[in-house]
């Protein structure tokens, strides 16, 4: 389930370049979703765009309530 932070919105890709960023994001085993947001990161970092540090999703299992 998508955070209730992220925007989902539908992104049309040539089939080519979604076959090259699921091979990119098996690679370093992350979702396609996860590679893509990487990438437009990265793109915008070389464009000298400011963006805020993202958070690290939480992992492990939620605390037991006792």
């Amino acid at each position: 389930m998508a955070s209730p932070k992220k925007k989902a919105f539908a992104l049309r890709l040539d089939p080519g370049v979604h076959a090259a960023v699921e091979r990119i994001a098996a690679a370093e085993l992350r979702s396609a979703n996860a590679q893509i947001e990487i990438l437009l990161r990265e793109a915008l970092s070389a464009r000298g765009v400011k963006m805020p540090i993202a958070k690290p999703a939480k992992r492990g299992r939620p605390p037991r309530d006792t």
